[in-house]
């Protein structure tokens, strides 16, 4: 009798004092090869040729798939092992997967499906684009941003003008034009002036920068890829901190583009009020009650958002997170990575916390489809504030609070547009 009740206090004092109820993953697509505008322009801008894809352009690519499911696969075991999942199929009321309706979204879609649930036909919900305000609310709602605020927030985001910043930047303009240009031949994509100018559907757009960003972003996706690195950026990047070294006009690009607070707003908030929503069912917290406006998300354990890059700027910029990890420039998002909203409870006070990360593969998991584990870990980046505690299980936040402040920015005017996916 005395070794049974010992044995049941030893049983209770080791059970996890913190438990993982809820699970709400934004993820970006895989990689892809450029789009068709993307090609268009580099080819134009720089007076050669670049690399072939085998996958037709803007679409995932079959080593894209592979890599989303590596970094899948060991999520579903993280998620098993903390209890959030079960094992086995039978999950249709605890897995919810809703994707952007882009082809390589929902492609990244299925490859979550194929690494944490195998065989489970687990389906794929997405809406059509034209009532797709998740995801694309600025093409369906056109920014209305006048040009001059806008012009006003990004040169206070520069301190200084374009004409400064380009000339700050010269440095790193430089060295991206090395890689790509021929020696004594015309480039002229890096001879465009930067200027901002009023987009024909609403919004702005920066002439010259944009163009430079989204090359640095293709040179991600050819190393990403595993191309011969005789063609990852000509030649002129052997290795994953050579790529990094051509990346920081991607980071400008990012921060006077979509990282930009009234951009994000616009573009982010019927998003992040699905995200709240999502993280407060099964609370009992009356911010759900009182700013429903439209159908909220279905209460699931895990609930994965696959869309596209732009989706996780507006999030990351809401909550005033950003990262800098391994190779990669401050703020980048490479495919399929993902902002993690993770809700778990303290079994002892009852209280609710969340735990918010961004995680990627490294450039050379992703180029070598390397298998995720203990050993071989994802690279990851918390979200913390004054009020958060470090734990055993990660950095947790009080929900109220991270609550609070997804109120404080999400724009409510723009979200009773929303719909739920209607396939």
């Amino acid at each position: 009798m005395c070794l049974t009740l010992n044995s049941g206090a030893m049983s209770a004092k080791t059970e996890p004092r913190y438990v993982l109820e809820k699970v709400v993953e934004l993820s970006r697509h895989g990689v892809r090869p450029p789009t068709p505008k993307e090609a268009d322009y580099l080819a134009a801008g720089t007076n050669r040729s670049w690399s072939e894809w085998v996958t037709p352009l803007g679409e995932l690519t079959g080593h894209g798939y592979a890599a989303s499911m590596l970094k899948a696969r060991y999520e579903g075991e993280y998620y098993r092992k903390n209890g959030l999942l079960k094992s086995g199929c039978g999950l249709s009321k605890d897995v919810y997967i809703w994707s952007s309706p882009v082809e390589r979204s929902k492609a990244t879609a299925l490859a979550y499906v194929d690494g944490m649930f195998p065989a489970c036909n687990i389906p794929i919900h997405y809406t059509d684009m034209n009532s797709d305000y998740l995801f694309h609310f600025q093409k369906l709602v056109p920014p209305t941003i006048p040009l001059e605020k806008a012009k006003a927030e990004i040169e206070q985001i520069l301190g200084g003008s374009l004409s400064s910043a380009r000339q700050r930047m010269q440095p790193e303009i430089a060295r991206l034009k090395s890689a790509v240009c021929l020696p004594g031949k015309a480039c002229p994509m890096f001879d465009t002036p930067w200027q901002i100018k009023d987009k024909d559907k609403g919004g702005v757009s920066i002439s010259g920068l944009e163009s430079l960003g989204s090359m640095g972003e293709v040179l991600l996706l050819q190393y990403s890829e595993n191309k011969p690195l005789s063609e990852v950026a000509f030649g002129k990047a052997p290795n994953a901190a050579a790529v990094g070294a051509l990346l920081p006009l991607l980071t400008l690009r990012y921060d006077v583009g979509d990282d930009r607070f009234s951009v994000a707003q616009q573009g982010g908030s019927v998003l992040l009020n699905q995200i709240r929503m999502a993280l407060e069912l099964g609370t009992g917290s009356s911010s759900t009650t009182a700013r429903q406006t439209v159908a909220g998300p279905p209460d699931v354990a895990y609930l994965l958002y696959v869309a596209h890059d732009t989706n996780v700027a507006f999030i990351r910029r809401l909550m005033s997170f950003t990262w800098q990890l391994g190779d990669y420039p401050r703020g980048n998002i490479p495919p399929t990575s993902s902002l993690v909203f993770e809700r778990w409870q303290d079994r002892v006070t009852k209280k609710r916390f969340i735990r918010l990360y961004f995680q990627t593969q490294s450039l050379d998991q992703t180029r070598s489809l390397t298998p995720i584990n203990q050993q071989n870990k994802l690279l990851t980046a918390e979200y913390k504030k004054p009020d958060c505690q470090k734990t055993r299980v990660g950095t947790l936040c009080p929900i109220d609070g991270v609550i609070e402040q997804m109120n404080h920015v999400i724009d409510y005017s723009t979200v009773a547009t929303a719909a739920n996916p209607l396939k």
